[in-house]
This record gives structure tokens, sequence and C-alpha cells, in this order.
């Protein structure tokens, strides 16, 4: 009796090295593919959308602060990969903005909460839109297909 439990133990062990071994392998292959972030200590539920096209055009805090104070007319979605409310905007809120030819830049708050202070976030998902190196119009909270839809109009590409 003593021998199969030995056994069983043993096998238990490792299929659990296994399974860790070949998580990190995946994690390290998401890694090494489309990573916009420049580095490799990402929060699991960022590992997580790495190659999804509905969270691609990610744009960091430095580079947004840099486009912002050029003038160039700049939308942008601050999101939290954990946030339940972005999780369900997303997936209408990026084809609308392909659909209607909008640029909308990402930036991912859980990875970059502290730096995204500049830009006074204080709830996700946020839209904002800067034009001449100011903001021009913002959304904060979760908001209907229709309601972003009119925002674009309005503010993005009413000055086209």
């Amino acid at each position: 009796m003593g021998k199969k439990v030995t056994i069983i133990v043993s096998v238990v062990v490792v299929l659990f090295i296994a399974l860790f071994f070949a998580l990190n392998y995946k994690n390290n292959k998401a890694l090494e593919g489309d990573n916009p972030y420049g580095t490799n200590d990402l929060d699991q539920a960022t590992i997580d959308q790495l190659g999804d096209p509905l969270y691609g055009n990610q744009i960091l805090p430095d580079d947004l602060i840099e486009q912002v104070e050029s003038g160039e007319p700049t939308t942008v979605y601050f999101y939290s990969p954990t946030c339940v409310y972005c999780q369900q905007t997303t997936p209408y809120l990026v084809p609308l903005t392909e659909d209607m030819n909008v640029d909308m830049k990402k930036l991912n708050l859980l990875e970059f909460g502290e730096e995204a202070e500049p830009f006074g976030i204080r709830s996700t998902p946020t839209l904002i839109h800067y034009e001449n190196g100011k903001e021009v119009a913002r959304l904060e909270g979760q908001y209907s297909e229709e309601q972003y839809e009119q925002f674009f109009n309005e503010f993005v590409l009413a000055g086209e």
C-alpha cells in the first residue's frame, strides 16, 4: 500500500512540474511575439491579450505625452485588462473605430497606471480626444456603441 501512495504522489508531482513548465513556455512564447510594452515583466492579464487584434495599436505613456504635446490630433482609450467594463466595451468599440477610420491608440493602465497619472484617469474605460496639445473631449465609464459613434463624429471626425 505504501508503494502505491508513493507512486501516485510522484506522478502528481511530475504532472504539476510539467504543467508549470508548459505554462511558462506558453507565456514566454507570447512575450516573444507581438509585445509592444518594451518589457517582459507583464501582468498575466496583459500577457493573455498579446496578439489579440482588439488590443493592438498600443501606445506607451512617454510616446502619448510626446504625441499630445506635438499638437497632433490624438484619440486614446485608457483601459485595464482586468476591468469588466473594458472587457465588455472593447469588443464593440475597436471594430467601430476601424469602421469609422479612427486611429484610436490604447494605453493599458494595468501596466502603466502610475505613468498615466498626468492624464487624470479616474475610472476605466476612459476615452479622450486631444487637439493642439489640449484635451477637447472625454468619456469616462462604459457607453453604448451609439454614444461612442456620436463622440467620434462630434469630436474626432468633425474637423476632417
